[in-house]
């Protein structure tokens, strides 16, 4: 399979305390096209960091990061956030909905982003809500949602636009134990079915268990994980 995402010589920190705090040290990576990969390690050794830098939303210190053939590393911050409009979706562990949009809005956010108010994509997007069990919550506000539900509209929204990559953290940190396993389901199910490339950080072996392959992050790099 062709490479999706790489990872070269990455190093990140950040100061903690008047100090520098190095979290990323030396980071080669390589995930194939549609391959669901699970990165775990202790709480603060760096998963959201590692995230952060894949996105474009920070820079690394030293290193190089391609998705889809794109040196993110090289992008303006304009172009990165162009970048992943297009080709990145995000599933947080507080579902970051805005408020004072509907589920419909909010699901179909990305689409708008790229001005696209009508077609397939819209259809399609407005399908995975039925699929979801949310077709008639399109009008609520998440307000009026359970965690398990608003981390479902988060997750159609991630993948609305088609994204080539989606980045997971700790999707399902925020749940019951029963509502973080349906999340999960339906996480691999529609990622596998339609094609995604998938990057999931979590401290959770259950969680990471359905990932074709497990990393470990310690000290500051990735190596094969071993139960």
């Amino acid at each position: 399979m062709s490479k999706l995402l790489q990872l070269q010589d990455l190093h990140h920190g950040y100061l903690e305390g008047g100090r520098q705090r190095d979290v990323l040290r030396g980071i080669d990576a390589e995930i194939a096209r549609g391959e669901c990969v699970a990165v775990v390690g202790r709480s603060g050794c760096g998963k959201s960091s590692l995230l952060n830098v894949i996105s474009g939303i920070d820079i690394p210190q030293r290193g190089r990061i391609v998705v889809a053939g794109t040196d993110v590393t090289r992008l303006s911050e304009r172009q990165r956030t162009l970048f992943r409009r297009r080709h990145i979706g995000f599933v947080y562990q507080f579902f970051n909905l805005l408020p004072t949009l509907s589920v419909e809005e909010n699901v179909l956010l990305p689409l708008a982003l790229l001005g696209e108010s009508k077609g397939p994509r819209v259809d399609q997007t407005l399908a995975v809500l039925e699929e979801l069990g949310l077709g008639g919550r399109r009008a609520s506000f998440p307000d009026r949602l359970s965690g398990g539900e608003q981390q479902r509209v988060a997750l159609a929204r991630a993948l609305a636009h088609g994204p080539a990559l989606v980045l997971a953290d700790e999707p399902t940190g925020n749940l019951d134990a029963r509502s973080g396993a349906e999340v999960l389901a339906l996480l691999e199910r529609l990622v596998r079915r339609r094609g995604h490339t998938l990057v999931l950080v979590t401290h959770s072996e259950q969680v990471a268990g359905f990932a074709d392959r497990v990393l470990r992050l310690e000290e500051g790099r990735l190596c094969p994980h071993r139960p």
